[in-house]
């Protein structure tokens, strides 16, 4: 979690073509202690403001004349090369909601405003926001020391990604061990199919990162219980995307693989999965490895909607099928090799299931 200190001072924009709006949220917010808050009339400003001075969370009412909410977010988008908008939506309209998280917004405002509200929501997006600009700082770091080949300070900047991906499993279920668990997983199963020393350090590193687009999935869609809607649905299976985004356009070789891990995890061998829908051995072998061990993993773990299973019942429903998980999602050999390993993962399950275990980083290659 970010520091209060650094919260409060967070860089804030307000949107609204109403002054009195303007006015009101300026003192909710000062009355909180936030000490940088921007505000704006004028919609056609807001691309200007935010390329001079990178604000942190954006408040933006979507109903304005001249150019409305959404068309600012379509501006901002070029101005977000990772994909990642820090917009807070203002509405009154219900229906105006979820188009505005699919067009990018990241949680909203409802009016008439609340103060409960207001304050609530602007504290966890700058919270995701800061963690988000403190994973990209972490990126580009990373890349310097790389193309430095300083393997010593590369190792260090390796551990910290790890620390880092935390920031999208804290909005999620199973804020525990998962992370540990999913690089356990696949760096045993990378190795018992073969793959080379390099590998199998590079995915013990990346396959944490497979849910990091969730940061930029809304708490309110996230953290819903139950079903989703189909439009909702699509929002959601837009993470796989954002961690593209997010961890793309790198030299660093874990980045870079962790990237390919984000936006295909959710593929499936028979070609039923998202986002593509691609099939077979289109689908990257790192991504249909940290596939299986994310089904296994959730499985294993208690949801809302579901118990935690046990070792022998969430290795039924991969090689089995229950309806919803087929053995045809998976890739022969891997499922396979999976039969053939399983006491593997029931031993890293249990062995990494206390809140308190820690993950060991070992040496990061050049």
């Amino acid at each position: 979690m970010v520091d209060l200190s650094a919260i409060l001072n967070a860089k804030i924009l307000v949107v609204d073509d109403l002054s009195a709006n303007l006015l009101l949220l300026t003192r909710m917010l000062g009355s909180a202690g936030y000490t940088s808050v921007t505000t704006t009339t004028d919609p056609f400003e807001v691309c200007k403001l935010y390329q001079r001075h990178r604000f942190d969370l954006i408040l933006l009412d979507l109903l304005m004349p001249g150019m409305d909410g959404f068309q600012v977010m379509e501006g901002l988008k070029e101005l977000a090369p990772d994909g990642y908008l820090p917009v807070l939506v203002i509405t009154a309209q219900p229906g105006h909601k979820l188009r505005a998280l699919q067009a990018g917004a990241k949680d909203f405002i409802s009016k008439p405003f609340e103060l409960a509200e207001v304050l609530a929501r602007v504290h966890n997006m700058l919270d995701v926001s800061l963690m988000h600009k403190a994973l990209q700082d972490c990126n580009d770091a990373l890349e310097k020391r790389v193309r430095e080949r300083t393997v010593d300070l590369q190792e260090s900047y390796l551990e910290t990604i790890f620390s880092m991906t935390r920031a999208a499993e804290h909005k999620d279920e199973d804020t525990g061990t998962h992370l540990q668990r999913i690089s356990y997983y696949s760096r045993e199963l990378a190795g018992v199919l073969g793959m080379d020393d390099e590998f199998v350090d590079r995915i013990y590193f990346a396959s944490p990162m497979h849910d990091i687009g969730k940061i930029g999935i809304s708490d309110q869609l996230l953290l819903k219980p139950g079903g989703f809607t189909p439009e909702e649905w699509e929002v959601m299976k837009g993470h796989t995307t954002m961690g593209a985004q997010i961890l793309g356009n790198s030299k660093s070789p874990y980045l870079w693989m962790g990237a390919e891990i984000a936006l295909n995890h959710h593929e499936r061998w028979d070609g039923g999965g998202y986002p593509e829908g691609i099939r077979g051995d289109a689908i990257p072998l790192t991504a249909r490895i940290v596939g299986i061990c994310d089904v296994y993993d959730a499985l294993r773990s208690r949801r809302s909607y579901k118990p935690a299973f046990d070792h022998q019942k969430s290795m039924s429903i991969i090689t089995d099928g229950d309806g919803r998980t087929m053995p045809e999602h998976f890739d022969p050999v891997i499922i396979s090799s999976f039969k053939e390993h399983h006491q593997l993962f029931c031993d890293i399950f249990d062995k990494y299931t206390a809140d308190e275990c820690s993950l060991p980083m070992p040496a990061a290659r050049a």
